[in-house]
């Protein structure tokens, strides 16, 4: 087998994807950057910047499942193209707003084209990375992610401050754009499909990849009837509460509530968010190395649970802390930790899920969104209520702890869509 990090096409398409999500999430991140800003300029409370935040993650979490299905029925190069297309252009009308009606309008729409990105990503590592580099593969998704969220503050920060909150988002417009016409021109839904790739590369793809066809329609029964997969979905619930906070109000909960200075919130989110590009990085060699040695299910659960428990314990000393510094260090560690979990939920995904992996992820996404919506409407609120930016996350601490305790019904070896081969007396999956 050709080592994964030589310039193969699999990897080509692991880095066409890592811009992906990195352009994504910097797009995320921007308005909660020149959130200040915005609630400075149209004069917004906490609670009214928090309807902006959810009107996106409203948005984003109702079309997760529709995206996902497109994905699998058309292909994720069309859905992937429509999506970025979509966003570029509501990114870019997100400077053009003139008040919170409108501001909370684009946002939604934003959201509508954002939605299916994760899911479609997912299955496009389906058809092009064999089972043994999936972790591997999910790491430049993780990476991206992270990434886009570290430079964030070296992008908006300045050209926020030399032209003002809405010129960064016609910049951000243009990345996705230029994203879209590399994908048109070069990328492909299958292997087989791409002029140049060697004939040992696709056989080593298509002979060992997690993707099998099948005729029969998704088993939403079998799914909806599955402990394990809502455990799996319950615990993405918490854990996208966990991630929506760091995307959306940390920039605010530093600023006002931690007293740092925009220049002290800008280097704090770089540091936050290379912790989370350092844990995608190992999570691929990590999780590949141990599945080899312990078993798919023992490396899935073990890594969740550990890091659950840790990442409660960062966030509630983060809570808890005064000295700036000791805040960081905080948030480094739950930010290292949360990638490692999304990883994992979604690399399990990838594990059971056949050839129907883009309608689950699509799935757990909607679920995951749904918290990120109530981090995004209640965050602010509570805020506003107790006058604190501790309370909301003394509850952020009880669903991490909660979430953890989940992975103990999680068992990724087991198939919600199985091979052909598979005897139809097994087709019932059980926990």
């Amino acid at each position: 087998m050709a080592p994964f990090l030589k310039p193969s096409y699999r990897l080509r398409v692991m880095i066409l994807l890592y811009f992906l999500i990195l352009i994504t999430y910097l797009d995320r991140v921007t308005i909660s950057i020149v959130g200040v800003r915005i609630k400075s300029a149209f004069h917004l409370t906490n609670t009214q910047f928090g309807w902006v935040l959810s009107s996106f993650v409203l948005a984003y979490a109702l079309f997760e499942i529709p995206s996902g299905i497109m994905g699998d029925r058309l292909g994720q190069r069309k859905v992937l193209l429509r999506i970025v297309i979509w966003w570029s252009v509501f990114t870019a009308l997100t400077g053009c707003v003139f008040g919170l009606t409108s501001l909370i309008a684009v946002r939604f729409l934003f959201g509508v084209g954002e939605a299916g990105a994760y899911p479609n990503s997912c299955g496009v590592i389906s058809r092009w990375v064999p089972k043994s580099e999936t972790s591997r593969g999910m790491s430049w998704l993780g990476m991206g992610a992270p990434t886009g969220a570290a430079l964030a503050p070296l992008i908006v920060v300045p050209i926020a401050a030399a032209y003002g909150w809405r010129a960064p988002f016609f910049v951000n417009a243009i990345l996705g754009l230029v994203w879209v016409l590399v994908c048109w021109l070069w990328f492909r839904n299958e292997p087989g499909e791409m002029k140049k790739i060697s004939t040992e590369e696709k056989e080593l793809i298509e002979k060992n990849r997690n993707y099998v066809p099948h005729d029969s329609v998704f088993p939403w029964k079998t799914m909806l009837r599955t402990p394990m997969i809502w455990a799996l979905f319950f615990s993405y619930f918490c854990i996208q509460w966990a991630n929506y906070f760091f995307v959306a109000w940390m920039p605010n909960y530093l600023q006002e509530g931690k007293h740092f200075s925009e220049k002290q919130m800008g280097t704090t989110m770089i540091f936050v968010y290379c912790a989370g590009i350092l844990a995608a990085f190992l999570f691929g060699i990590i999780s590949d190395w141990l599945i080899r040695l312990k078993g798919n299910s023992f490396t899935r659960k073990t890594i969740a649970m550990i890091s659950f428990g840790i990442m409660s314990l960062a966030i509630f000393i983060s809570a808890r802390a005064t000295d700036q510094i000791l805040v960081t260090v905080s948030f480094l560690t739950a930010s290292f930790l949360l990638v490692i979990i999304v990883l994992t939920c979604f690399a399990t995904c990838l594990d059971i899920g056949g050839d129907r992996v883009s309608t689950l992820t699509g799935v757990m996404n909607f679920c995951g969104q749904a918290g990120a919506f109530l981090m995004s409407m209640f965050f602010g609120r509570i805020v506003d209520y107790t006058h604190s930016y501790e309370a909301p996350q003394f509850l952020l601490v009880i669903l991490l702890v909660v979430a953890g305790v989940c992975w103990i019904r999680i068992d990724s070896s087991k198939k919600l869509i199985l091979d052909r081969e598979t005897v139809p007396a097994q087709l019932t999956v059980t926990v």
